[in-house]
């Protein structure tokens, strides 16, 4: 939580105010740098790997809270803007945007387009938690539908259309920036997301992934069964903790890649096929899993003190 602010004191009120209704409803939060949208955590290049980043770097997702205590402390230390972390929060939020001033284009804007949506699904434009962003766009928020793991997309609905699931955020209203506040325009609760919307914006089913079998390691049975062992944690997380299981796991085995006792590819080989088979996405596992072997590499101790 980086970065001087310039903005009033007076702030830190109505933004702590912000975070902690968002929290109430059951949505983590996070701070954003004040006045803009970009997360305010360290980034992984600047990872000490201590408090929350004992066990390998934290990402924003990870640090979303809704501990009030915590939420204090952080909103009171600075006005920063705040995050809702869509995932954690079981929201998928759809962003109507509108034209950039100098676009050229004439295509309508997000909001028209997803009324055309509706209206061609036979459907009225869903009454929902609605929120005006400073551009003059809205966010829709619905709840994530049970069973299904819906990811970010950008333009999938249509034109000016995003969406923000599983690895996404949203600004939260009551933040503030140079253009304006994002300002809750219909406080409805939040209605269940249209039953057509998602074979919209589902992506192509994976291939089923065969979980792998290492073969063994000369001298290391024991690095194998640890393997095997945090392989299978991760196959088995339960829903919404898998990436966090993935860090874990694999940051615990970290150790016998330092000890050169399993080569680092078959560890990483390993725990690709194991988080694809829960369903985590590819990219998703490889920065996962590059981050926790980074970090356990870099704190492992001499064997002998172990």
């Amino acid at each position: 939580m980086t970065q001087p602010t310039t903005l009033p004191r007076d702030l830190r009120p109505s933004l702590l105010a912000a975070a902690l209704t968002a929290a109430a409803r059951g949505w983590p939060v996070f701070p954003l740098l004040p006045g803009q949208k970009r997360p305010a955590l360290h980034g992984e290049d600047q990872c000490t790997n201590k408090g929350p980043c004992a066990g390998g770097h934290a990402k924003w997702e990870q640090r979303a809270t809704t501990d009030r205590a915590a939420i204090v402390r952080c909103w009171t230390h600075k006005p920063y803007n705040v995050g809702i972390a869509t995932g954690p929060a079981g929201l998928l939020v759809v962003d109507l945007d509108r034209p950039k001033p100098n676009s050229k284009s004439d295509a309508p804007d997000g909001a028209a387009t997803f009324k055309a949506l509706c209206e061609r699904a036979g459907q009225a434009v869903p009454t929902t938690y609605r929120v005006r962003t400073p551009s003059g766009g809205e966010h829709l928020y619905f709840t994530a539908p049970a069973g299904l793991r819906l990811g970010n997309t950008a333009g999938r609905l249509g034109p000016l259309i995003d969406t923000r699931a599983r690895g996404g955020y949203v600004v939260a209203p009551g933040s503030t920036t140079p253009a304006g506040t994002y300002e809750v325009i219909d406080p409805a609760p939040v209605a269940e997301l249209p039953a057509w919307i998602p074979s919209l914006i589902e992506p192509p089913k994976p291939a089923v992934v065969t979980p792998l079998r290492l073969p063994a390691v000369s001298g290391s049975l024991a690095a194998n069964a640890a393997l095997e062992r945090e392989c299978e944690l991760v196959r088995t997380a339960p829903p919404g903790q898998a990436n966090n299981t993935l860090n874990r796991c694999a940051f615990k085995v970290g150790r016998f890649v330092a000890w050169g006792d399993i080569p680092r590819h078959e560890v990483e080989q390993a725990f690709q096929a194991a988080g694809e088979a829960r369903e985590l996405t590819a990219a998703e596992c490889r920065a996962t899993i590059r981050s926790a072997l980074d970090s356990s590499i870099r704190q492992a101790r001499p064997r002998e003190t172990a």
